[in-house]
């Protein structure tokens, strides 16, 4: 069985590549900060730098290392957008709502490109994404997606192609009828993302403390946030635990760790692919995603491996050998890797809400959180930081347009919660068939 779950980084191809090698201590004393951020995955990094650079003296607690989880898993996206059917939530964020939350969708892939470019973080970054369609019915929606950005301001080039056009640009694939392309979105290396931006935090002056978990959190005028070896006393804290979070929420108050689903994502990595077969298989280096409920999605890695995951798992259990189940997903979009050598095989939880619409608020006046971000993490993360700086810096209410939303509390407690929603998921994959 592949180790999913461990105190150092899983066996990934990320963590093979990993530039960003800096170690911090764990917390063994008492510290005061005006922030005390508990997570160090890309919600709390880049709420570190958002604060710290407003002038906030900020302390950051990770249970494990930085990119632990699932910041330093996933498959490298960047995928334009924010919630899935933005319409649905009409009756409680009204028109206004819908279009500042559709604007933040672009918004937040230009703060990581920005947060790149600033701090110069070495992590891949290649422009260019496609949907795919397999059925007329997933063509369609793409049309009308396709025709809304190129009505709209949105100033990156987005386009559709026909099967042969697909197939000479994009996937050198039989299973699909067309697709849409998307240069605004891209790809990059998530783990060089998040521990470079750690590198560049610390920096600045952000006081991170690894292998430091949170056993317990008081409220008050002060917050404390106590660890086994140390503790913070902080004006306010930020909650970014994700899918990882667990109870840690304070006593008494909501306990936002039901209102979220960890589920499991999983991923192979080939060795690298020789040029003819790079270039036959995804000519244009663009990440893609197909359109099922269990959506694979599979992209090139900076050294030409391809990286093919999917495999969204909500019972809770991993699989028992990820290689087996992913493979022959592989080949039936590419047979001609039939034989290639898989290199690195590694998994995750992602945090999702019933809703999919991302999970930012706050507890009290001054305990914050952000989490359930449903698969576009990458930059959907830090869009959540730059809100929770701008609240707690007196900047803007745009943070309200999330809290107005109501979010489902998942029946049966953490050990039914995941078998409930797999039943229910089943029942949206048979009709995804049709």
């Amino acid at each position: 069985m592949t180790a999913i779950h461990t105190e150092q980084y899983p066996p990934s191809y990320y963590h093979s590549s990993l530039k960003y090698q800096q170690e911090y201590p764990t917390l063994a004393e008492a510290i005061n900060a005006d922030v005390c951020i508990i997570g160090g995955g890309f919600s709390g990094i880049a709420s570190a730098i958002e604060l710290v650079e407003r002038g906030y003296n900020v302390v950051l607690l990770e249970s494990h290392k930085i990119g632990w989880g699932a910041s330093g898993r996933n498959g490298g996206q960047m995928i334009r957008g924010i919630g899935h059917e933005l319409e649905d939530f009409r009756k409680s964020i009204g028109q206004q709502g819908i279009d500042a939350i559709s604007a933040m969708g672009i918004e937040a892939n230009k703060v990581v490109l920005e947060r790149i470019k600033k701090y110069q973080v070495d992590c891949d970054l290649t422009m260019g994404y496609c949907d795919l369609a397999a059925k007329p019915k997933q063509m369609k929606s793409l049309e009308q997606d396709c025709k809304r950005l190129n009505n709209s301001d949105y100033t990156y080039e987005v386009k559709m192609l026909d099967k042969s056009e697909l197939i000479k640009q994009v996937v050198g694939s039989e299973n699909f009828i067309g697709g849409m392309t998307d240069m605004g979105s891209g790809h990059l290396h998530p783990l060089n993302l998040c521990t470079g931006e750690a590198q560049a935090a610390h920096t600045l002056g952000v006081r991170i403390f690894t292998n430091s978990a949170v056993k317990n959190i008081i409220p008050g005028d002060i917050v404390q946030i106590k660890t086994s070896h140390g503790q913070v006393n902080a004006k306010k804290v930020i909650l970014a635990g994700n899918a990882y979070i667990g109870d840690l929420a304070p006593k008494k108050l909501p306990n936002i760790s039901k209102k979220i689903l960890p589920a499991g994502s999983y991923i192979i990595a080939t060795e690298p692919l020789n040029d003819i077969l790079h270039k036959k298989i995804l000519p244009g280096n663009h990440a893609v995603c197909d359109m099922k409920i269990d959506l694979d999605y599979f992209r090139l890695s900076a050294d030409k491996r391809l990286l093919f995951g999917g495999m969204c798992n909500y019972s809770g259990r991993d699989p028992k050998d990820i290689k087996a189940a992913l493979y022959p997903k592989m080949l039936k979009v590419f047979p001609e890797l039939a034989g290639i050598n898989i290199d690195h095989q590694w998994g995750g939880m992602i945090g999702i809400g019933a809703n999919r619409l991302p999970q930012i608020g706050h507890l009290t006046d001054n305990i914050y959180y952000a989490q359930a971000y449903s698969g576009h993490g990458v930059n959907v993360t830090h869009m959540a930081a730059k809100l929770l700086a701008e609240t707690i810096h007196g900047e803007s209410d745009r943070i309200k347009y999330f809290e107005q939303v109501k979010h489902f509390t998942f029946p049966g407690g953490k050990h039914l919660r995941s078998p409930l929603l797999a039943l229910g998921m089943m029942y949206h994959k048979m009709l995804d068939r049709f």
